[in-house]
């Protein structure tokens, strides 16, 4: 018998045991489905990390204060920047064009009735351009706004349309630790960064931050959490780089670890791509379990096949079947349910990838290399899985299977 007429019989049995047929597949469905979802949506999440980073653009370097072992094991963040220290870069490193220092903390505000817990940022007025933002109504506050103390704010966009629903905002007041600030500007939404959505973020003066919502917290100055700092083009970020790094050791007298990071955003997609990679393929592996247990199931349901079927391989061998031929039938049957199975189970995931795409901010990707790797790995599953009962059924001896008829 020819690979053709095997085929052609193994099909025609598994047509006829639809039921069966379908059950067995289940796990091979299920297993390639999850696989490719996982490593799409894995895709989508380094994708939408990376996508955030750019639209900082692509000069931008981030100063973080403490130790790497400081910023592990502590709660509360590092004090070891300071407002001087920004100042210091913006007139000192020449490869730099704009330095913009912030103080973040999260505070009770309230207006009226309504009130939130959401996030308030001291800054200064090069914040809008380091960072790529847009005012969409009103100002920013401005330089004479830092040097007066003045108690004025700016909304992001979500937290204006919370707070003052079909309203203008612009002229009110809103209370940050029972301080009124005026609202002068609104700006145009700018979406999460570092899962912190900057549109329920509001923005005051540095120094009405520092000297009147949290205080001076540092012997050495107005302390900051954080430095946003834009380098003069691309070619000059690893020589902005360098020369932040060791005007700061020489301010904080620095001679053994640094106590700040400085972080270009080349290195900040690095380690983001790491991690979510890693992520990647963990989902992935977690799925690709399905696809042992799916070939489990394969092996399972034809090894009752073979017990089923003990009247049709003694009568075939019978009448002169050879046990390749046997051997043949019930491999392709198994490669043949992993094929479909498979098949079916990219349709869904594909499927899962487009839903997924849909109902959330992920932009997932289907992957090419991943529908081949589960297809391929689910067919070879099926035929490893497959060898043992395909043996089993060629080797019946013909005369105890035609004793059962």
């Amino acid at each position: 018998m020819n690979i053709i007429e095997s085929f052609k019989m193994a099909t025609a049995t598994l047509v006829a045991n639809k039921m069966r047929s379908g059950l067995t597949m289940l796990g091979i469905i299920i297993g390639n489905a999850s696989v490719i979802t996982m490593v799409g949506v894995g895709e989508g999440a380094k994708n939408l990390a990376s996508e955030q980073f750019k639209s900082l653009g692509p000069n931008v370097i981030f100063i973080v204060p403490g130790t790497q072992e400081e910023r592990r094991t502590t709660f509360n963040a590092p004090k070891t920047l300071v407002w001087a220290d920004a100042k210091a870069i913006a007139e000192q490193v020449p490869s730099v064009s704009e330095v913009a220092p912030q103080i973040t903390r999260s505070q009770l505000i309230t207006y009226r009735n309504r009130n939130a817990n959401e996030q308030v940022l001291g800054t200064t007025p090069e914040y809008l351009s380091v960072r790529s933002f847009e005012v969409d109504q009103g100002r920013f506050f401005d330089d004479v706004d830092i040097q007066r103390n003045r108690r004025v704010v700016v909304l992001g966009s979500e937290i204006a349309d919370k707070f003052f629903p079909q309203q203008n905002p612009l002229g009110k007041k809103i209370r940050v630790k029972n301080i009124n600030l005026e609202v002068i500007g609104v700006l145009e939404a700018k979406g999460a960064f570092l899962g912190q959505n900057q549109d329920l973020t509001v923005y005051v003066p540095l120094t009405t931050m520092a000297n009147q919502i949290v205080g001076n917290t540092s012997p050495y100055g107005t302390q900051v959490t954080f430095i946003s700092i834009a380098a003069k083009d691309e070619d000059s970020i690893r020589a902005a780089k360098l020369q932040i790094e060791n005007l700061l050791r020489l301010r904080h007298k620095i001679t053994g670890e640094d106590d700040f990071s400085v972080r270009t955003q080349k290195d900040v997609l690095e380690i983001v791509g790491t991690i979510t990679s890693g992520l990647t393929v963990l989902l992935a592996a977690i799925a690709g379990i399905s696809l042992v247990v799916g070939g489990i199931g394969v092996m399972n349901i034809m090894l009752v096949a073979v017990s089923e079927r003990t009247k049709e391989i003694g009568l075939r061998k019978a009448v002169g079947a050879k046990e390749g031929d046997i051997l043949w039938q019930f491999l392709i049957e198994a490669t043949i349910l992993s094929a479909a199975g498979g098949a079916i189970g990219t349709v869904i995931g594909v499927t899962g990838i487009v839903i997924v795409g849909a109902v959330s901010p992920l932009a997932p990707t289907i992957s090419p290399v991943a529908i081949l790797v589960a297809v391929g790995v689910s067919g070879a599953i099926g035929l490893s899985f497959g060898v043992f009962p395909a043996k089993a059924a060629a080797k019946l001896d013909p005369i105890v299977a035609l004793r059962s008829i």
